[in-house]
Order: structure tokens, then sequence, then C-alpha cells
């Protein structure tokens, strides 16, 4: 929470004084009040404190308040000009000037002027997010906010994360269910829907966390907004029992492909359950010492052609001609889904970062030692459900 401890309403002893050339005060209507907050001389104000003005016993006719180099913060007024709002953060180790004015029902004005200053951080941290401004990703992509230390780039843990997620929204047309965790030991925040997006979504994340403390001494070095949009629902089922894997593009059967998937011992199954497409390349260079299998011990290294990666583990589906007599009837892979270069190839071509690859029949499950995306592996029932 702010600490508005030191921001209490109080009005400007000193600094308060009939405005010069007004209208003189008339008998037994007194001055109009002027209260500022934050009070004067108030320091180490955090960013993301309103300044309030209020006037009693009048309306208020002018307020400005600016910076040392005279930059101005925005705000306005109520309906009845007796409180004047700002609406934009503060900066972070700044001194602001208020000035206001005030007139009473005779007219007569009242001037105050007050100063505070705002705190300096222990450090700043900024914000990484996927999906990217702009792009058009698949129904199962979740929406992904890194936290940074911005003076080395190392992953920041978020202490104060309630107050953090109060300051990210997430704005869908249409609207649907989403709800929010914690991962990475608090260094990221995801949000996805109960179940996948709905084709066409267009999603804006705004992410209001200038002046928010993350962390003890850590505060946004930003805020800013990121929009994106949701492409067709596709969505395959690669069944390592069955060998095949069957091909969905918005509910309708579009392809089954014999599939060759991982063979059936420790450290080769294909893991089992919702896979996210994170990328894919036309070339990629294979080595399973990267998740921990030496080649001394059946480990490989290889460049296959045709790969979408389905998760950070080593999974793929890709061009595999080596097993094109094992595809549909047998699994003979490290973990990855073989297809023939025919079929691989149209799979790639079709294929988008957040598509869905769910892999069925195997006892192994996908979990967090997997890699990034496993946000479809948590339970709804562990998701904090956002309005």
């Amino acid at each position: 929470m702010l600490a508005l401890g030191s921001l209490a309403l109080a009005a400007c002893t000193g600094g308060t004084r009939a405005a010069s050339g007004g209208h003189p005060a008339a008998p037994g209507v007194p001055p109009a009040r002027i209260a500022i907050q934050p009070a004067a001389s108030a320091a180490d104000i955090e960013p993301g404190a309103p300044v309030v003005v209020t006037a009693t016993g009048g309306k208020l006719t002018r307020v400005n308040v600016s910076d040392a180099s005279g930059r101005r913060l925005p705000g306005g007024l109520n309906s009845a000009a007796t409180t004047w709002t700002s609406s934009d953060t503060l900066a972070y180790q700044a001194r602001y000037t208020v000035t206001a004015q005030a007139t009473n029902g005779a007219g007569a004005a009242t001037e105050s002027t007050s100063t505070f200053t705002t705190l300096t951080p222990r450090a700043l941290a900024y914000d990484a997010m996927a999906p990217l401004a702009g792009t058009t990703v698949g129904v199962g992509m979740p929406i992904r906010v890194y936290f940074h230390d911005d003076a080395d780039d190392s992953p920041l843990r978020v202490t104060n994360r309630d107050e953090v997620a109060r300051h990210i929204t997430v704005r869908t047309s249409p609207e649907q269910p989403i709800g929010l965790d914690w991962f990475a030991n608090g260094t990221e925040l995801h949000f996805r829907p109960q179940t996948y997006w709905k084709a066409g979504t267009q999603i804006t994340v705004s992410l209001n966390l200038l002046g928010v403390q993350l962390a003890d001494g850590v505060y946004g070095k930003r805020s800013r907004d990121v929009s994106f949009t949701i492409g067709p629902k596709q969505v395959s089922v690669a069944d390592t029992k069955t060998h095949q894997m069957r091909v969905y593009v918005d509910d309708k059967l579009v392809q089954t492909l014999p599939a060759s998937m991982g063979k059936e011992e420790p450290g080769r199954y294909t893991h089992n359950g919702v896979h996210v497409v994170i990328e894919k390349k036309a070339v990629q260079h294979m080595d399973s010492t990267t998740y921990g299998l030496a080649l001394d011990a059946g480990g490989y290294t290889a460049d296959v052609q045709w790969a979408v990666r389905i998760s950070n583990n080593g999974e793929f589906t890709h061009s595999a001609p080596w097993s094109v007599a094992q595809q549909g009837s047998s699994n003979v892979s490290h973990g990855c889904v073989n297809l023939s270069p025919e079929r691989a190839k149209w799979y790639y071509d079709l294929a988008r970062p957040g598509d869905v690859v769910e892999v069925t029949g195997s006892p192994v499950p996908l979990t967090a030692k997997d890699g990034d995306i496993y946000d479809w592996t948590v339970p709804w029932s562990q998701w904090t459900p956002i309005s």
C-alpha cells in the first residue's frame, strides 16, 4: 500500500494569504481556506500518492503543481470546484511546488503555496512482457510479465505482490474469465483465461507500475500499455497411444498426422498435458545435453528441419525421415513428435506461437521444470480471478 501517513489533509499555515488585487473581504464573510495534500515540506512522498487541493468556504479558481523544471502535473476539479486532484504519477527524487487560489462567496480571493519532495528509490525495476505489442498469437498463449532489476537485468523477486497485481489490468474484447498467478519464485506474473482464449480476442494489458513499490525500496521504472490479438483456434492432439497427431482449426479436424513420439522408457517419454507453441525454425540444432541427456548415455546432436518448439525441455514437432517407418505405429523418439518431412513442413507452415498441442496417453506429466509455459497444467482453482 502507498505510505500515506505523512499526507494527512492540513491547511498550509504560513503559506495562505489574501490575494492582492482581489475583492476586499466582505463583513461577516470569512475568507476561503485552502488545504494541500501532501502537507507543506513533506518529504519522501511516494510517486503514486495523489496531490489533492481542497477549498473550504469557497471555490478553487486556480491550481498549479510544477516540478523544479517547470513541468506541470495534470489534474482536474470536481463538479463543485472545491477539490482538485492530480491525474498523473509524480516523478522520483523531485521537488514540487503547489500554488492555489480560491474565492469565497463574496468574491474575495485567497492564495496558498506549498512544497514537497518525492522519495529516492533504492533501486528501479522494469517489466518485460510476452506476447509482444502488435503480435497475433494462438489461443493457448498466457500473458507473462517478467520483472527485472534495472541495474543489472537480473530477475527481481516481487514481494509486494498484491499491490503490483492491482496496478496491472487486462482488458479483453470479448470479455472472458481471467485469472492470475505468480511463477518462478515471484519473478513472473502470469494471466490466462479459464479456457483457451476465444479466437479473434483483442487484448490490452496496462502495466501501471511507475511509482509502485515492487520490493523493499525497489520501484517500477515505467507505465505502459501492450496490445495484441488472438488468432484462429488451432489445437492439435498428439496421442502417444494411437501414434497420431490430429490437427483442429476452429474446432474442425483438418489433418491427421502419423507420428512417433517419446519411447516408453525413462527420460524419453513425451510429456503429457497442454503444450504451447513457443517458436519455430526451419532448421533447429538439437543437442540432448541441453536437457540433461549425455551423449554417452544415448544422447545425440543433430540438425532437424521444420522444428516447432512446444516446450523448453527439448520437445518439438519436427521432420524425422529416419523414423517414417515407425510413424503411426510405435514410439521411438527422445521425446519429440516425429513427423515425415512433408507433414512436418505442413504443420510448420500452419503453426504460430500460442497454438496448443495437447499430448495424451503419456504417464509422465508436463511440469514447472519443463520450461516457461506450463500454465495450463496449473488447475484453474489455483488462479486468482480478476474482474
